[in-house]
């Protein structure tokens, strides 16, 4: 090992970034909880191989849970459920589907991410617009 501080860096810290990643955070966020700079959490990237893959892994399962759910929020979706109530005092539970209709905050996030070209906010400008001044010929000199 270089010369200067000696790592803090731990076996351990493999499966904690992992779980950490699951939950979202940013490298930043591990930063913060490892207690060090985030160029510290780069440097452990280049040389723990494992940590890096645990990030990576815990950070694609996170974005592709998000990933289903968003494209089910804008969709809309169905799954099973039981509905529970009490009847001549007993519970009776009914099998039941219970429908969730597209969301439309949810389709617009999705299109504007997936098709920027068409669903963008920002207006397009001609910034090659040429302005002409005109002048009036019967101006009146000073004599």
């Amino acid at each position: 090992m270089p010369a200067g501080c000696p790592t803090k860096y731990k076996e351990e810290y493999n499966k904690q970034a992992y779980k950490l990643c699951l939950l979202g955070s940013t490298d930043a966020e591990l930063a913060d909880f490892f207690e060090v700079k985030e160029k510290t959490i780069n440097n452990w990237k280049k040389e723990h191989p494992q940590f890096l893959q645990s990030i990576k892994e815990g950070k694609r399962i996170a974005d592709a849970t998000v990933t289903e759910s968003l494209y089910k929020s804008a969709n809309g979706y169905e799954h099973p459920d039981t509905d529970i109530r009490v009847v001549n005092n007993e519970i009776v539970e009914t099998p039941i589907m219970k429908y969730y209709p597209p969301h439309p905050t949810s389709m617009i996030f999705w299109l504007k991410n997936r098709q920027k070209d068409k669903w963008r906010d920002k207006t397009e400008t001609d910034s090659n617009v040429s302005m002409g001044i005109v002048w009036n010929e019967e101006v009146k000199k000073d004599d």
